[in-house]
């Protein structure tokens, strides 16, 4: 027994021994062929004289290419380290990597469901492979051919070992049906895929694949029989992070600029499949009709103005150093956006944007809005974005405010987001086209149609004759400018499509639904009928379900079946419900303001002057911050809290909620003196009448968005800067610093108000950071003023992050203190 072991052992060695000395000369014959393709390529270049310019650019592209490989790897490599990591490793990870369970108390932790993933993870690689052949692979394909690249296809779909990871699971138990369950999870893939397919000809690869978003699972309808759940609705609640490496020929592809194609498809894609208002159905019982989990439902229509945008970076540059910008904006929720159109040379442009989005789902949902500026020779340079969540939306019903920038050093962008809900009833479709017609504004809708195709039956066939082929069947769905297609069913007569659709309907009592089905494979029409939505009107409860309908231009026994629902747009104002079994995605609790406080009173007034011409505009200023306390006081004492608009727009009020709503915006708090009972986290003292300095003090509103991973610093007003010389009156502004760095990244400033000793900024800036930096992070407040070169300090004020609870937000008064030897060294 023995000797035979020994045998075998020795033969594996010598087998070993003649792989490795294959492979070494394979090695060899590799590194001896570079070598001579770069000598060949010299003595070329000398031979033909040609000149080495010509090697330059090539050479500065590679070493360019190389050095941003090398930050994406290193990325990846975190990524997949992180997804092979158990509970302990990520705990001990980087603070900015944690899962979501460690912040939010109502995530639960999910390493029970990581092992389950992990031991289903082999058999999940066969049904991918058929996902990734039957759908990705033709809307790719049709995609690259707006490129002119053709012959797409995927050669090889292996997921690898490496299963994605769940962050933390929340199911919501709270304002839920009762025939559904709906769980998020914190989903992050970064696998070692080994994804091949071939363009043109060519060959190349997809690996090192990774993705990370919330995605939303759906259990409905439950039933009474085994599995208990009738099917599944799984879908992102936003556009997911997605990054790859391509390889092969691809890889060429592979760098700034020429990727970007290549990833906006693949982005697109997985949007058209599953981020909302796209769903991927998955039905798991027969007896649940398909309608029940591919019928779109929205809760609502967010109508979005894009009014304008100030003070933002210039990026042209121009004879004389930067000039200005050339302006757009793209507005995005889900998998739908917009695009503003451009406004060339301004850093202020007025675009009077409007848009609209259905809402399947108000909480987890975020509204992005990024800024770029135009260029025609390069890449567009981004101006900054601002978000701003559904939810708290939803709950004011309607917000006109002006959004700091993010990722931007400057630059605020003015918007009017207006929650329209939807009704059964007809008599409220008057009202809707009233106000489109008042505010003349064409895209602008009135209702919302609801469309679901199911199947058709006895299309002709292949060329028109009876004994032809059976065709490919696809339709098209038009209302208005908007236009769907299904996707192709290949070689029957009788397609089953189960698909449906939203669409924004204008004028419901004028427009018409469209309906069109071709032969993809002749690309003739076999079929099309129309519908006036008008009839949908006189129908009972504005529905039509499961109907067949006629095909014209078809055979006599062609049919479509298919349902639809119409709803009215209906404006009902601030949500009153208390909100407080609602919660958030990442469960920041919802709650409603506070009791009525006891009236608070002004702040003191500054030192007493002789008036003179020069301080008329400081008096005025005075006067209106005393109207607007005095209306503040009376609101108060009737319990309806109101908030002022921004100085542009003076007339505009609109009930306040609550400062710990998770919405941001960028309105300010009520001008008060003291916050609600319950926000007394540490209060400064301000007992003194104008500071412990005599310098003055500061109000700021301070708060952590747990769900944005944000500091959120709201500069509302100074009061009583010290005046000594009255002709000479401060034009004061306020600049923020991070401690302990003190960085030009962290840096905020305010704009300059002139000639005012109680200036109202009512600014809003953030910071993105986790929630474990706080515990080492100091906020530095420094006013200054504009009236010499220098721009002298008049007082500052340092918070310390720690010490204040800022999961709930916290207004207060800081009193000034003088300037501190830090402050002089800068």
């Amino acid at each position: 027994m023995d000797s035979k072991s020994d045998d075998s052992s020795s033969e594996r060695q010598i087998v070993s021994r003649q792989i490795g000395t294959g492979s070494s000369m394979l090695h060899l014959l590799y590194n001896f062929s570079k070598q001579a393709g770069k000598i060949a390529v010299v003595y070329l270049l000398g031979y033909f004289n040609i000149s080495p310019a010509w090697l330059l650019a090539p050479v500065v592209l590679s070493v360019l290419r190389e050095e941003w490989g090398k930050e994406k790897q290193l990325k990846r490599n975190i990524a997949k380290a992180a997804a092979l990591s158990n509970e302990k490793e990520v705990i001990l990870a980087r603070v900015d990597d944690l899962p979501a369970w460690v912040f939010f108390p109502d995530v639960e932790r999910a390493e029970w469901v990581n092992r389950i993933i992990n031991q289903v993870w082999p058999n999940v690689n066969h049904y991918t492979k058929d996902l990734i052949k039957d759908v990705i692979e033709p809307a790719v394909r049709e995609n690259l051919l707006q490129y002119k690249l053709s012959g797409f296809s995927f050669q090889k779909m292996r997921l690898g070992t490496i299963p994605p990871r769940i962050g933390g699971i929340k199911v919501y138990d709270k304002n839920v049906s009762r025939n559904e369950i709906i769980m998020d999870m914190d989903l992050f893939y970064a696998g070692d895929c080994d994804i091949s397919f071939s363009l043109s000809g060519m060959s190349g690869g997809i690996k090192d694949f990774q993705i990370h978003g919330m995605i939303r699972i759906v259990m409905k309808p439950l039933i009474r029989t085994i599995p208990l759940v009738g099917g599944l609705q799984i879908y992102f609640l936003n556009n997911p992070t997605i990054d790859f490496n391509l390889v092969g020929v691809a890889d060429l592809l592979d760098m700034p600029g020429l990727s970007d194609m290549l990833r906006k498809i693949i982005v697109e894609q997985i949007s058209a499949m599953m981020v909302l208002p796209n769903k991927l159905p998955i039905v798991l019982s027969e007896t649940v009709p398909h309608k029940v989990l591919k019928f779109p439902e929205p809760q609502g229509v967010l109508r979005v103005h894009v009014v304008e945008a100030k003070q933002l970076m210039k990026k042209d540059i121009s004879m004389l150093g930067k000039g200005k910008s050339d302006p757009y904006a793209i507005i995005t929720l889900g998998a739908d956006n917009f695009k503003t159109q451009t406004i060339d040379n301004t850093v202020e442009p007025k675009w009077d944007f409007w848009c609209e989005f259905p809402i399947h789902s108000v909480t987890g949902q975020a509204l992005d809005c990024r800024l770029f500026d135009h260029d025609d020779s390069k890449k567009d340079s981004k101006l900054g974005s601002a978000t701003v969540e559904v939810l708290g939306v939803t709950r004011k019903g309607e917000v006109d405010s002006w959004v700091t920038l993010e990722e931007a050093k400057t630059g605020l962008v003015h918007l009017r987001m207006k929650w329209l809900q939807l009704s059964e009833n007809l008599n409220d479709l008057k009202e809707a086209l009233h106000e489109t017609q008042t505010l003349r504004v064409t895209s602008m809708s009135t209702a919302v149609l609801m469309v679901f195709i199911d199947s058709a039956k006895d299309l002709p066939k292949s060329g028109g004759k009876s004994g032809g082929s059976p065709p490919d069947p696809q339709f098209s769905a038009t209302v208005g400018k908007k236009t769907y297609l299904s996707n192709i069913q290949y070689r029957t007569d009788c397609p089953v499509f189960e698909q449906g659709f939203t669409f924004l309907v204008s004028n419901p009592e004028t427009d018409t639904f469209h309906l069109k089905i071709t032969d993809t494979k002749t690309a003739t029409e076999i079929g099309k009928m129309s519908y006036n939505l008008s009839l949908l009107l006189d129908k009972p409860n504005l529905e039509l379900d499961d109907q067949p309908l006629s095909l014209k231009g078809s055979g006599p026994d062609s049919s479509v079946m298919i349902s639809m629902k119409i709803r009215i747009l209906k404006y009902l104002g601030p949500s009153k419900d208390d909100g407080g079994d609602e919660l958030s995605i990442y469960g920041e609790e919802i709650k409603t303001a506070p009791p009525p406080i006891p009236a608070p009173q002004p702040p003191p007034a500054a030192p007493q002057i002789t008036k003179q011409p020069s301080l008329m505009k400081q008096e005025s200023v005075k006067k209106e911050d005393n109207i607007s306390i005095k209306s503040g006081l009376s609101n108060i004492q009737s319990a309806d809290l109101t908030i002022e608009g921004t100085p542009e727009h003076k007339s505009f009020e609109k009930p306040l909620e609550p400062v710990n709503d998770p919405m941001y915006v960028s309105q300010a708090p009520p001008k008060v003196e003291s916050a609600p009972s319950g926000l007394h986290h540490r209060y400064p003292s301000t007992a003194s009448s104008v500071g412990g300095g005599d310098l003055g003090k500061i109000q700021l509103t301070l708060r952590y968005s747990v769900q944005r991973q944000r500091l959120v610093v709201i500069v509302h007003k100074i009061a009583n800067l010290p005046l000594k010389d009255p002709s000479n009156i401060p034009d004061p502004y306020v600049k923020l610093y991070l401690l302990p760095e003190r960085s030009k990244e962290t840096k905020r400033k305010t704009e300059t108000v002139k000639d005012n000793c109680n200036p109202t900024y009512d600014e809003t800036f953030e910071y993105v950071m986790s929630q474990g930096e706080l515990t080492n992070r100091q906020l530095e407040v420094t006013i200054l003023t504009q009236k010499t070169w220098k721009s002298p300090v008049m007082g500052m004020v340092t918070v310390n992050l720690s010490e204040l609870d800022l999961t709930k937000a916290t207004t207060a008064w800081y009193d000034l203190q003088p300037e501190s030897s830090k402050e002089k060294d800068q």
